[in-house]
Protein backbone atom coordinates (compact mmCIF):
# COMPACT_ATOMS: atom_id res chain seq x y z
CA UNK A 1 0.00 0.00 0.00
CA UNK A 2 2.84 2.39 0.85
CA UNK A 3 4.56 1.65 -2.46
CA UNK A 4 1.30 2.19 -4.33
CA UNK A 5 0.68 5.47 -2.54
CA UNK A 6 4.20 6.76 -3.22
CA UNK A 7 4.03 5.74 -6.89
CA UNK A 8 0.63 7.38 -7.38
CA UNK A 9 1.63 10.50 -5.47
CA UNK A 10 4.90 11.01 -7.37
CA UNK A 11 3.16 10.50 -10.71
CA UNK A 12 0.36 12.93 -9.91
CA UNK A 13 2.73 15.48 -8.38
CA UNK A 14 4.87 15.46 -11.52
CA UNK A 15 1.91 15.72 -13.90
CA UNK A 16 -0.14 18.30 -12.00
CA UNK A 17 3.09 20.12 -11.10
CA UNK A 18 2.26 22.47 -8.17
CA UNK A 19 5.69 24.20 -8.28
CA UNK A 20 5.23 24.88 -11.99
CA UNK A 21 1.69 26.26 -11.61
CA UNK A 22 2.63 28.57 -8.72
CA UNK A 23 4.60 31.16 -10.75
CA UNK A 24 1.93 31.26 -13.46
CA UNK A 25 -0.77 31.82 -10.84
CA UNK A 26 1.34 34.59 -9.29
CA UNK A 27 1.57 36.37 -12.64
CA UNK A 28 -2.13 35.89 -13.46
CA UNK A 29 -3.21 37.35 -10.12
CA UNK A 30 -0.75 40.22 -10.14
CA UNK A 31 -2.46 43.23 -8.58
CA UNK A 32 -5.10 41.22 -6.71
CA UNK A 33 -5.32 41.41 -2.95
CA UNK A 34 -4.20 38.55 -0.70
CA UNK A 35 -7.83 37.69 0.07
CA UNK A 36 -8.73 37.60 -3.63
CA UNK A 37 -5.75 35.37 -4.45
CA UNK A 38 -6.67 33.00 -1.63
CA UNK A 39 -10.32 32.82 -2.73
CA UNK A 40 -9.39 32.14 -6.37
CA UNK A 41 -6.89 29.47 -5.33
CA UNK A 42 -9.48 27.66 -3.22
CA UNK A 43 -12.07 27.88 -5.99
CA UNK A 44 -9.62 26.65 -8.67
CA UNK A 45 -8.50 23.63 -6.63
CA UNK A 46 -12.10 22.84 -5.65
CA UNK A 47 -13.28 22.76 -9.27
CA UNK A 48 -10.25 20.73 -10.36
CA UNK A 49 -10.88 18.26 -7.52
CA UNK A 50 -14.46 17.71 -8.66
CA UNK A 51 -13.34 17.12 -12.27
CA UNK A 52 -10.60 14.66 -11.32
CA UNK A 53 -12.85 12.74 -8.91
CA UNK A 54 -15.51 12.31 -11.60
CA UNK A 55 -13.00 10.82 -14.02
CA UNK A 56 -11.34 8.76 -11.28
CA UNK A 57 -14.62 7.15 -10.17
CA UNK A 58 -16.50 6.88 -13.46
CA UNK A 59 -13.83 7.17 -16.13
CA UNK A 60 -13.79 3.40 -16.74
CA UNK A 61 -17.54 3.37 -17.37
CA UNK A 62 -17.12 6.26 -19.79
CA UNK A 63 -14.52 4.27 -21.71
CA UNK A 64 -16.93 1.34 -21.83
CA UNK A 65 -19.68 3.49 -23.31
CA UNK A 66 -17.27 4.75 -25.97
CA UNK A 67 -16.05 1.23 -26.71
CA UNK A 68 -12.43 1.90 -25.75
CA UNK A 69 -10.41 -0.93 -24.20
CA UNK A 70 -8.69 -0.10 -20.91
CA UNK A 71 -5.34 -1.39 -22.20
CA UNK A 72 -5.59 0.94 -25.18
CA UNK A 73 -6.17 3.82 -22.81
CA UNK A 74 -3.11 2.75 -20.79
CA UNK A 75 -0.93 2.89 -23.90
CA UNK A 76 -2.38 6.18 -25.12
CA UNK A 77 -2.11 7.71 -21.65
CA UNK A 78 1.49 6.59 -21.34
CA UNK A 79 2.35 8.21 -24.67
CA UNK A 80 0.66 11.45 -23.57
CA UNK A 81 2.59 11.45 -20.30
CA UNK A 82 5.84 10.84 -22.18
CA UNK A 83 5.16 13.87 -24.38
CA UNK A 84 4.53 15.97 -21.26
CA UNK A 85 7.79 14.67 -19.81
CA UNK A 86 9.72 15.70 -22.92
CA UNK A 87 8.23 19.17 -22.72
CA UNK A 88 9.30 19.41 -19.08
CA UNK A 89 12.88 18.26 -19.79
CA UNK A 90 13.29 20.80 -22.58
CA UNK A 91 11.27 23.50 -20.73
CA UNK A 92 8.65 23.81 -23.48
CA UNK A 93 5.84 23.27 -20.96
CA UNK A 94 6.99 26.20 -18.81
CA UNK A 95 7.31 28.41 -21.87
CA UNK A 96 3.77 27.59 -23.02
CA UNK A 97 2.38 28.38 -19.58
CA UNK A 98 4.21 31.71 -19.54
CA UNK A 99 2.97 32.54 -23.05
CA UNK A 100 -0.60 31.71 -21.99
CA UNK A 101 -0.25 33.92 -18.93
CA UNK A 102 1.12 36.81 -20.97
CA UNK A 103 -1.64 36.43 -23.56
CA UNK A 104 -4.36 36.51 -20.92
CA UNK A 105 -2.82 39.49 -19.16
CA UNK A 106 -2.58 41.51 -22.40
CA UNK A 107 -5.87 40.51 -24.03
CA UNK A 108 -8.04 40.50 -20.90
CA UNK A 109 -6.43 42.90 -18.46
CA UNK A 110 -9.65 43.58 -16.56
CA UNK A 111 -10.56 39.94 -15.88
CA UNK A 112 -9.75 39.15 -12.27
CA UNK A 113 -11.16 35.68 -11.72
CA UNK A 114 -8.81 33.07 -13.22
CA UNK A 115 -9.97 30.21 -11.00
CA UNK A 116 -11.99 28.33 -13.64
CA UNK A 117 -9.87 29.17 -16.68
CA UNK A 118 -7.00 28.70 -16.99
CA UNK A 119 -6.23 27.44 -13.46
CA UNK A 120 -8.83 24.70 -12.82
CA UNK A 121 -8.77 23.75 -16.51
CA UNK A 122 -6.44 23.12 -18.18
CA UNK A 123 -3.56 23.80 -15.78
CA UNK A 124 -4.65 21.59 -12.86
CA UNK A 125 -7.28 19.25 -14.30
CA UNK A 126 -5.94 19.07 -17.83
CA UNK A 127 -5.81 16.13 -20.25
CA UNK A 128 -2.59 14.83 -18.71
CA UNK A 129 -3.85 14.79 -15.13
CA UNK A 130 -7.22 13.31 -16.13
CA UNK A 131 -5.50 10.53 -18.08
CA UNK A 132 -3.12 9.89 -15.17
CA UNK A 133 -5.93 9.59 -12.61
CA UNK A 134 -7.81 7.15 -14.81
CA UNK A 135 -4.67 5.10 -15.44
CA UNK A 136 -3.83 4.88 -11.74
CA UNK A 137 -7.38 3.90 -10.82
CA UNK A 138 -7.40 1.23 -13.53
CA UNK A 139 -4.29 -0.36 -12.00
CA UNK A 140 -5.77 -0.37 -8.48
CA UNK A 141 -7.37 -3.64 -7.36
CA UNK A 142 -10.10 -3.48 -4.74
CA UNK A 143 -11.57 -0.73 -2.62
CA UNK A 144 -8.46 -0.33 -0.45
CA UNK A 145 -6.09 0.33 -3.35
CA UNK A 146 -8.57 2.69 -5.00
CA UNK A 147 -8.80 4.57 -1.71
CA UNK A 148 -5.00 4.83 -1.61
CA UNK A 149 -4.94 6.32 -5.11
CA UNK A 150 -7.68 8.79 -4.21
CA UNK A 151 -5.67 9.71 -1.10
CA UNK A 152 -2.67 10.48 -3.32
CA UNK A 153 -4.92 12.63 -5.53
CA UNK A 154 -6.20 14.59 -2.55
CA UNK A 155 -2.70 15.09 -1.07
CA UNK A 156 -1.43 16.40 -4.41
CA UNK A 157 -4.33 18.85 -4.65
CA UNK A 158 -3.78 20.01 -1.08
CA UNK A 159 -0.15 20.73 -1.97
CA UNK A 160 -1.36 22.54 -5.08
CA UNK A 161 -3.60 24.72 -2.92
CA UNK A 162 -0.69 25.51 -0.63
CA UNK A 163 1.55 26.33 -3.60
CA UNK A 164 -1.04 28.69 -5.11
CA UNK A 165 -1.66 30.49 -1.83
CA UNK A 166 2.08 30.89 -1.27
CA UNK A 167 2.84 31.56 -4.95
CA UNK A 168 4.44 34.97 -4.47
CA UNK A 169 6.78 34.06 -1.57
CA UNK A 170 7.54 30.68 -3.18
CA UNK A 171 8.78 32.27 -6.40
CA UNK A 172 10.96 34.68 -4.47
CA UNK A 173 12.43 31.76 -2.50
CA UNK A 174 13.10 29.36 -5.40
CA UNK A 175 14.13 31.62 -8.21
CA UNK A 176 14.09 30.81 -11.92
CA UNK A 177 17.22 28.62 -12.05
CA UNK A 178 16.23 26.29 -9.22
CA UNK A 179 12.73 25.94 -10.65
CA UNK A 180 14.21 24.95 -14.03
CA UNK A 181 16.40 22.27 -12.43
CA UNK A 182 13.47 20.78 -10.47
CA UNK A 183 11.28 20.76 -13.58
CA UNK A 184 13.89 18.85 -15.61
CA UNK A 185 14.42 16.26 -12.88
CA UNK A 186 10.69 15.67 -12.54
CA UNK A 187 10.44 15.37 -16.33
CA UNK A 188 12.98 12.54 -16.44
CA UNK A 189 11.12 10.71 -13.69
CA UNK A 190 7.80 11.14 -15.47
CA UNK A 191 9.29 9.79 -18.72
CA UNK A 192 10.24 6.55 -16.93
CA UNK A 193 6.77 6.23 -15.38
CA UNK A 194 5.13 6.88 -18.75
CA UNK A 195 7.23 4.15 -20.36
CA UNK A 196 6.04 1.75 -17.64
CA UNK A 197 2.41 2.60 -18.44
CA UNK A 198 2.99 1.75 -22.10
CA UNK A 199 4.78 -1.51 -21.22
CA UNK A 200 1.92 -2.54 -18.90
CA UNK A 201 -0.64 -1.81 -21.61
CA UNK A 202 1.22 -3.81 -24.26
CA UNK A 203 1.73 -6.75 -21.91
CA UNK A 204 -1.95 -6.84 -20.98
CA UNK A 205 -3.01 -6.61 -24.64
CA UNK A 206 -0.98 -9.66 -25.62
Amino acid sequence: MIALFLSAFVTLFVVIDPPGCAPIYASLTNGASAAQRRAMAIRAVGIATAILLVFALWGKQLLGVLGIALDSFRIAGGIMLFMIAMDMVFEKRTQRREDRANKLSTEEPHVEDVSVFPMAMPMIAGPGSIATVMLLMSRANGVAERGVVLGAVMLTLVLMLGALIAAGPLMALLGRKIEAVITRLLGVLLAALAAQFVIDGIKASF
